[in-house]
């Protein structure tokens, strides 16, 4: 799969949430999946394809008459790089003050820390 190379918007978000949930997808398949969440027409979420499709980040197969859309990048893969581009935006690359920053703001739980501290003892190891 493809890398994310343009910043998605949070309304696009939404609209590969359902294409990485199931795809392929047909405009108006989409459009169900996502309109009783939001206030959307079928015309939107059709300009969003057309969106992220300028973004080589969906692909259509024409069908028929219509086009079936799925990803071209892999949700992971998506984490990945966002989660890369705010570590190094807001905190210079590092990790450390992204979790301070959470602790301080009391957002980590007990199940967050063991978490982590699961994952630091396993890198040490």
């Amino acid at each position: 799969m493809a890398q994310v190379s343009e910043k998605i918007s949070e309304a696009e978000l939404v609209v590969m949430e359902a294409l990485w949930e199931q795809s392929p997808l047909t405009a108006n398949d989409v459009a169900d999946r996502v309109t009783a969440a939001r206030d959307w027409s079928a015309q939107t979420v059709k300009t969003l394809l057309s969106r992220l499709m300028a973004k080589d980040v969906i692909a259509a197969d024409q069908d028929g008459r219509r086009f079936l859309y799925r990803p071209m990048v892999a949700r992971e893969d998506y984490v990945a790089s966002e989660s890369g581009r705010l570590v190094n935006r807001l905190f210079g690359g590092r990790i450390s003050p992204l979790v301070a920053q959470l602790a301080s703001q009391d957002q980590l739980t007990d199940d967050d820390i063991a978490e982590l501290e699961a994952i630091l003892k396993g890198l040490k190891s």
